[in-house]
């Protein structure tokens, strides 16, 4: 009998992961599957980032790179950190990773001790949590719902605060709501946290270029708060290069000490050839990325208009990223011959099955009354997924 460590009973398989799984394998039995369900964008990667991986190959960047990244890859990294949001990052000041998930991870095991709090305000991309749990940090839930725009009050942020409180981490654009932390609410945060001073943020910024009302804001911006800042991106949703696997933190330079030395003992540096097409994604033209997120916003209003038609679903209108999250929660105790629908859960489960479209319950986000819709599509793919699931809660009675 084999063993395993109790560690990995902790964890729960990524939900979003394991919808995308069972739409394959659907898919592969030749069922016409839409699926909605995976974070990512179906662009191909711009050619000029592509031409600058193939010719690192002829120019035998094949051995191990630094731990941290590149020098050439910091400094662009620390250039656009100017450029694009006015935080003064040096080189020294940036690490480099294998995608902004490990960044994260590396961050949350370099500030969490056991017993910890870390703030997680709901709804969460689904790896926070675990995230936390595993660093053996206690995750602390702040909720909010679609009357709110899915942004909790910093008044229920502040009441969540006890001297354990190590961390906060949100996502603006958010991952899965697609709403964005306007000015005042950065500045309220900032100044809460500066109240607390016990407390590090991790600003997951990764949707960063997908944001459809203006510039993008950072809350390292804030003087007040900036040592006790973790800034992550990467280029995965910009620049659709998430089989590259480049993401990257600005931060204080103890703690990107701290990152340096556990990724030097799991991972070592990320995949050079990787790196040297980011240096070209973060020095190059902006232009397919505009052009990108023009698509994202006429297809994101094709998919709100389409699901505000639908009785008994409320969805609000996500500024950024590329989701939906609608409340089903009006489904609940519905039913279809002789399935029940108690849950999102059972009501993703009826879209798979009778519509042929892969969402994710809200469930792996903190939000268990509703569903996260991926628009990262086609426009006839999304209208086909409108009308298949249009015509499936036609049937739920």
């Amino acid at each position: 009998m084999i063993h395993i460590s109790d560690r990995i009973s902790t964890i729960n398989e990524s939900q979003t992961l394991g919808m995308a799984k069972l739409g394959r394998e659907l898919k592969n039995k030749g069922i016409d599957i839409i699926n909605l369900s995976l974070g990512e964008p179906d662009f191909q990667t711009p050619e000029h980032i592509k031409e600058a991986a193939i010719q690192a190959i002829r120019d035998n960047f094949t051995y191990y790179p630094p731990v941290a990244g590149y020098q050439d890859l910091r400094e662009a990294i620390s250039n656009k950190f100017k450029r694009d949001n006015h935080l003064d990052y040096s080189p020294n000041n940036i690490m480099v990773s294998t995608g902004a998930k490990h960044s994260i991870m590396n961050v949350i095991l370099s500030l969490v001790n056991p017993g910890d709090e870390v703030i997680i305000p709901i709804p969460y991309w689904v790896s926070y949590s675990t995230m936390v749990t595993f660093a053996e940090g206690q995750p602390v839930y702040v909720k909010s719902t679609i009357d709110t725009d899915f942004k909790p009050s910093i008044e229920a942020i502040e009441k969540a605060i006890t001297p354990k409180t190590k961390l906060l981490i949100y996502s603006s654009p958010c991952n899965p709501s697609g709403s964005v932390m306007n000015e005042k609410e950065l500045k309220d945060l900032a100044d809460l946290i500066e109240r607390h001073p016990q407390i590090y943020v991790i600003s997951d910024e990764i949707y960063e270029h997908i944001n459809f009302i203006g510039k993008h804001l950072s809350i390292a911006s804030y003087s007040n708060i900036f040592e006790r800042v973790i800034t992550v991106n990467g280029v995965a949703k910009g620049f659709s290069m998430t089989g590259w696997r480049i993401g990257y933190i600005g931060a204080a330079l103890p703690i990107i000490q701290a990152c340096e030395k556990l990724q030097g003992q799991f991972t070592s540096g990320a995949c050079s050839i990787s790196q040297k097409a980011a240096v070209a994604a973060l020095n190059g033209p902006l232009q397919p990325t505009i052009d990108m997120k023009e698509a994202f916003l006429r297809r994101r209003n094709l998919i709100v208009d389409g699901f505000k038609k639908m009785p008994n679903i409320r969805c609000n209108n996500p500024e950024g990223a590329f989701y939906i999250f609608p409340d089903i929660s009006a489904y609940f105790g519905t039913s279809y011959e002789n399935y029940q629908i108690k849950d999102a859960q059972d009501f993703a489960m009826i879209l798979l099955e009778k519509a042929n479209v892969a969402t994710v319950t809200g469930d792996a986000f903190g939000s268990p009354e509703n569903l996260r819709i991926s628009y990262a599509a086609s426009d006839t793919d999304i209208q086909k997924a409108i009308d298949r699931i249009g015509n499936a809660i036609s049937l739920l009675k």
